[in-house]
Order: structure tokens, then C-alpha cells, then sequence
């Protein structure tokens, strides 16, 4: 294998010849660089450089093999070069912000102490560097959908019965027939390695000790076979999250890979087919560079027009080669001429979209805007739930329903159930759980949630998730008072 220097590889810093290194290995990616989903100018920056701090925790480890043609592949530095990258690494000066985050691991609390999701959260927030916290926490526009996800479960109040006996309380269910211990699984969400090095396989190592099912992002920051390889038992059921490629073929072989890799079901993704407006993801860069020249000058010219900042931010990089032209008479026979697995429809935000779905065939669909990330004012899950209970309730029997987005507690996943969803999704809660503990974070936040979905069946006076009904909810037309924080 040919060998190069670190001078060689500076060389190559433009459009008509683009190198980089990335874990000692050198890339000629020039002709990529039109076509990778973050815009050319993402890999320019590391052009004639070391990019591998930037690449490895949002890239899995197969991405430079299915991306780039073998002859791309150049070589690999020679020994002098690896000894100096390797020096200049020992030399380098840690950031603010990196020197922030140690303070704050330093001040975590013991796993015990985390009482709540919400906890959870609050803690993960601290320790996490500034740029996985605003991609993790970033909401569309205003954040007010992302809000009333949330907010919505305050409008439903429960109907218990009493002298009812629930010693005896079984919290278990299937989705889609494979059994998990409570009726929650782990949903789709990308790059879990930019909180913690193991990122998707603390969720994997999680789910299984505790009997969930894991929804697997096309965006992982580690390969589906990686992922899959996780698994203590080959037993262990694992769904996929499908973010339509645009191009038919890359799509065909992604649904090939991981149903050869035994996942179970494609969960297809519908409501980010376009970048989203997170706005605390887009102004990351900005915050970090603000915050590092504290009170140094700056040769900034504020008054100069330097055209509009990148508005992709990281999230809206995973998304720009979605397929935006997808349909129900086109989309899901093709999908079901390439696969036999279960298809789940992610991103049903209207009850005549729900009632398409099941004319469609679909085995599932899950009611959600995306984690409020998407389309402000786009209806709380929670609600189009009860809407579909009252307009469509025929829906329940056609297909299995799910919804995700604003589940904080035990209480909200028994409402969901009650007005028939058979299960729940939560993201956002085991990614700040991995980030923040690792696979005990994951193994803490599912003992939480099955601990106050127990309490909540046993209080509404039902043993099983199927005594869960309609009648045991009401929705009112006022608002409680923000929940306190004790």
C-alpha cells in the first residue's frame, strides 16, 4: 500500500483535488465532495488534513466503503507522519468548551440520584459539548411544537377505578409481535456517539437487558452491522428506521443490507423529507466561536455582507438526499416489491393520512411531527391520537398505532394506551441517557418508566395493558399549571 507524507497531503486543498486523513488512511475525495449531504464545504475545511476528530463520531465505520470507489482509497500515512499527528495531538490546547465539559463531569451526580426522565435530561444537557447538545435539543422555529408535545398531556385527566385488585400488574406487550417487557421502545435518533464513544450500542446493551425493542436511525453514527453485532442474543429484535434515499437503487440496497442483518421491521420515515429550521443547531458554530474568544479582539466586520449562514446545521445535513417525492401509490409497492418485512409509516400527523395507511396496508403507523423538530404548529401527537379515537376509532383495528414526541412520564405513556396506541416511542430521553451514563443511563431511564407505568395501571385499577380503555380518559379544555419541580 502506497504511503504519503503530511506534506503530500496538503497539497490537495481545493475542488479539482480534495485529500484528507482520517484515522491514518488518506482519501482522495474530490469526487464526493458536490455530493456529500452537508455541502462541499464541510470537507474542504480538512482539506490537505487530519479530519478525523470531526469525522468518526457522526460517520459509521462502513460510510468511506460504500461512498468511495476502492481507487480512492490512497494509502496510508508513512510512520514519521502518524509519530507527528500523534505529537501534535499530545500538544494540543483543550478548548473552553471541552474544558467546560470535564468541570461538569466532575460535578455528576450518581446515576441513583436520577429520579425522573426529566432529571435525566437536565444532567446529560451539562455534561455534553455544546455542539451534541444543540443537535440533541434543537427544535423547529420557535420550539413551540416541541412544547406542546409535551403540554398536551396536561389536557387529559384519568377516570380510575377503585377496590379493583392490582397486586399482581403486568406492564409487558408485543409491537408487532415480538414481546417487550413495557409498551415503550427506544426510537430512531441519529448519532448517539456524538454524547458518548459507544454511542448506538449503549442503547443496544440497554434494550436487551431490560427486554425493549431499539429502533435503529439510517443515520447512526455506527454501521447497522455493528449494531446488529451488538446484540447479546441473535435473538434480540431490532427495527429500522428508513429515511428514503433518493435515489431508488441506494435505497434498495440499504433495505437489503439490514434485513440480511436480520432487522425486523422498517419504520419509514415521512414527516423530514426537507431540513428543518432547528435554529440552536444552526447557531452552534457561532455560539462556540463567540465563546472561545472571550474577550479576545476579533477582525470580524459585522456591517459587512457576508451572505446567510449554513442553515443546515448537523441536522439538516442527514436529510438533504431524502426523498421528497414519495407516495402512497408509489412509494410502499415498491417498497413492498424489494421486502417482506413489516411496514410502519413514522410521521403520521392527520387522521386521513392514518386512514391511507391502512388502504395502504401498512402494518403500523406511528402518530408523531418529529419530536417538534419539523413543521411548527403541527398537532401534538397526543391529540391526533384522541382525534383518530373519535373520527376514525375503526383505525385501532386495522393497524397497530404509535406515537412519539413530549412522553416525560409513566402517566403519559398510560394515556397514550388508554386511547389505543400499543406502544410508545421515546428518543431524545435514551440519548441523554446514553450520553449522559452510558448503558446504565439506558438501563436507569427504562426501570423509571416501568416503574411509573406500573403505578399508573395499578392506580387506574387495571393488571394488563389490555384493560387500558378510552373510558379511563378525559380531555379538558383547560390547562393545569406547569408541572414543579421539587
Amino acid at each position: 500500500m502506497q504511503t504519503f507524507t503530511l506534506e503530500q497531503v496538503a497539497q490537495h486543498i481545493s475542488t479539482s483535488s480534495c485529500w484528507v486523513i482520517i484515522q491514518n488512511k488518506v482519501y482522495d475525495v474530490t469526487d464526493f465532495l458536490f455530493d456529500h449531504p452537508g455541502g462541499a464545504n464541510v470537507i474542504l475545511r480538512y482539506g490537505g488534513k487530519d479530519a478525523t476528530a470531526a469525522y468518526v463520531p457522526i460517520h459509521p465505520s462502513d460510510a468511506l466503503d460504500k461512498n468511495l470507489a476502492p481507487e480512492k482509497h490512497l494509502g496510508t500515512l508513512d510512520s514519521e507522519s502518524i509519530n507527528r499527528l500523534k505529537e501534535s495531538g499530545k500538544n494540543k490546547v483543550q478548548t473552553k468548551d471541552e474544558l467546560r465539559v470535564e468541570e461538569a463531569l466532575k460535578a455528576k451526580p450518581p446515576l441513583q440520584r436520577i429520579v425522573n426522565v426529566e432529571d435525566m435530561e437536565e444532567v446529560a444537557k451539562k455534561i455534553l459539548p455544546y455542539r451534541a447538545m444543540a443537535y440533541y435539543s434543537s427544535a423547529g422555529d420557535d420550539s413551540i411544537t416541541h412544547v406542546e408535545n409535551g403540554r398536551a398531556f396536561g389536557r387529559f385527566f384519568f377516570h380510575p377505578r377503585v377496590m379493583k385488585p392490582v397486586s399482581q400488574c403486568d406492564t409487558s406487550t408485543t409491537i408487532l409481535g415480538y414481546e417487550s417487557t413495557i409498551p415503550v421502545y427506544i426510537s430512531g435518533a441519529a448519532l448517539a456517539r456524538l454524547g458518548h464513544p459507544l454511542g448506538e450500542v449503549n442503547l443496544t446493551r440497554g434494550a436487551h437487558k431490560t427486554g425493549l425493542i431499539q429502533m435503529v436511525s439510517t443515520n447512526s453514527s455506527l454501521s447497522y452491522a455493528e449494531i446488529s453485532a451488538a446484540r447479546v442474543s441473535p435473538d434480540q429484535p431490532l427495527f429500522f428506521q428508513l429515511y428514503k434515499h433518493v435515489s431508488d437503487v441506494i435505497a434498495e440496497k440499504r433495505i437489503r443490507e439490514i434485513e440480511g442483518l436480520g432487522y425486523k421491521a422498517i419504520f419509514l420515515t415521512v414527516d423530514a423529507l426537507v431540513p428543518g429550521n432547528r435554529e440552536l443547531d444552526i447557531r452552534a458554530p457561532h455560539y462556540l466561536e463567540d465563546f472561545e474568544n472571550q474577550g479576545l479582539p476579533t477582525q470580524r466586520n459585522p456591517d459587512g455582507d457576508q451572505g446567510e449562514t449554513d442553515r443546515l446545521g448537523t441536522a439538516g445535513g442527514l436529510v438533504i438526499k431524502n426523498d421528497a417525492d414519495m407516495t402512497w401509490e408509489k412509494t410502499i409497492p415498491w417498497m413492498r416489491s424489494i421486502t417482506k418485512l413489516p411496514i410502519v409509516i413514522k410521521g403520521i400527523q392527520c387522521v386521513q393520512d392514518a386512514v391511507l395507511a391502512c388502504e395502504a396496508g401498512c402494518e403500523g403507523i406511528v402518530l408523531s411531527n418529529h419530536g417538534g423538530r419539523q413543521l411548527e404548529y403541527s398537532l401534538p401527537p397526543i391529540e391526533l391520537l384522541y382525534r383518530i379515537r373519535q373520527q376514525r376509532p375503526d383505525v385501532f383495528e386495522k393497524t397497530e398505532v404509535y406515537i412519539d414526541g413530549g412522553i416525560r412520564r409513566g402517566t403519559d405513556v398510560v394515556k397514550a394506551l388508554c386511547l389505543g396506541a400499543r406502544a410508545v416511542g421515546l428518543g431524545r430521553a435514551f440519548l441523554y441517557a446514553q450520553s449522559a451514563y452510558g448503558e446504565a443511563g439506558v438501563v436507569h431511564v427504562v426501570r423509571i418508566l416501568e416503574r411509573e407505568i406500573r403505578f399508573g395501571m395499578q392506580s387506574l385499577g387495571v393488571r394488563r395493558i389490555s384493560e387500558l380503555v378510552p373510558q379511563m380518559v378525559e380531555r379538558v379544555d383547560w390547562q393545569p399549571v406547569t408541572r414543579a419541580k421539587l
